[in-house]
């Protein structure tokens, strides 16, 4: 499977400047060469690089390979729209591939830059990327955020061997409860929620000012709530997968695509509803249960609230209220959103389920 691995990029404000000016120069060379291509109607590599390639040299001063790579950029939003071109942001991202970077060790990368040079680069990074480094290969995207300069390489993990399950640990997610268990364990969203809540109310405090520092305190705010809901789906996708894999089961989750356009919610819950990463805590256990050899399957989440899991009962009046089930035919009590967990778990031992994307990844 394939994984994408973040390193940051350390230069000096030498350097800094001849990456920025390198990256508004092959951004400006590839909206060239979409114009170009667009109004020849050339749309794929070889044609557009017939009309544009000299005079990208000639009028950008960029190296042969770099001049490809700014055709390359235009090239792919072809791909997915013909029927405009495109015009590329000063610093959007640029690629880079092995004619023009190549790694110097574990903590240096030489990468070319304008003026018509190449230069080296530190490199920082983290033990998760350390123990993939080798396995960098092909190109690697520049991108430059909030003031500091990224590489982003994918490379290619293999797989965990696959695990036969016999059973299967049921996965409810939610707002009040992010995600419950099959086996009773609840991890609160609370926490988010507060951090979210807190975050909404400054905004619109600071958008309110309009003032040059409110400005400044917004800029700083940017990005931070993402990040620690970020932080929590890793940590709580990472403690799933290692409870199935210990036991050697199988995790079942709900098939919750297109959930925004099927739920409906008051007014009051409408920024928390759609504020919540539904589907990113479900990317992050697909790819770390492929890598721990640990099927993940789709359930269809129908009715999985109203349903009792002790007799199978269904009806609308089981759900007393967002965290009480009682059943109105034989009387079980549980937690709904456990009694959800283990009708999840049910439905990947009963019905043939819906493999998520993570099969294909375990069997690639």
């Amino acid at each position: 499977m394939k994984l994408t691995l973040q390193l940051r990029l350390a230069p000096d404000s030498e350097q800094s400047k001849r990456l920025l000016a390198t990256m508004e120069r092959v951004n400006e060379a590839a909206t060239f060469a979409a114009a170009v291509g667009f109004k020849a109607g050339a749309f794929n590599q070889p044609n557009i690089q017939k009309l544009a390639y000299a005079k990208i040299r000639s009028r950008f001063d960029l190296s042969a390979q770099m001049a490809v790579r700014a055709i390359g950029k235009a090239v792919e939003c072809f791909r997915r729209d013909k029927t405009k071109y495109p015009t590329f942001k000063p610093h959007g991202a640029i690629t880079y591939d092995e004619r023009i970077l190549g790694f110097k060790g574990l903590d240096r990368v030489s990468l070319w830059a304008l003026p018509v040079g190449r230069m080296i680069v530190p490199l920082i990074y983290g033990e998760y990327q350390k123990e993939r480094f080798d396995r960098i290969k092909g190109q690697c995207d520049l991108v430059y955020r909030k003031g500091k300069f990224y590489l982003y390489a994918t490379v290619d993990v293999p797989s965990g061997a696959p695990i036969e399950p016999t059973d299967f640990l049921g996965i409810d997610l939610g707002i009040t409860n992010i995600a419950t268990d099959s086996d009773g364990l609840r991890r609160s969203g609370s926490e988010v929620k507060s951090v979210r809540y807190r975050h909404r109310r400054l905004r619109a405090k600071l958008q309110r000012k309009l003032t040059r520092a409110a400005r400044r305190r917004l800029k700083l705010l940017s990005g931070k709530e993402s990040r620690f809901a970020r932080h929590t789906n890793h940590c709580i996708s990472k403690q799933i997968v290692a409870e199935a894999k210990r036991t050697g089961r199988g995790i079942a989750v709900e098939e919750l695509t297109g959930i925004r356009e099927r739920v409906t919610a008051g007014r009051k819950q409408r920024a928390v509803l759609h504020s919540w990463a539904f589907s990113q805590l479900r990317q992050f256990l697909t790819y770390k249960a492929a890598l721990a050899g640990v099927l993940l399957v789709a359930v269809d989440p129908r009715n999985t609230s109203r349903t009792c899991a002790a007799c199978g009962h269904c009806a609308k009046e089981n759900r007393r209220s967002q965290d009480k089930f009682r059943c109105v035919s034989c009387g079980h009590e549980a937690h709904a959103d456990i009694n959800a967990a283990r009708n999840i778990r049910a439905g990947a031992l009963c019905k043939p389920p819906v493999l998520s994307d993570c099969v294909a990844l375990q069997h690639s």
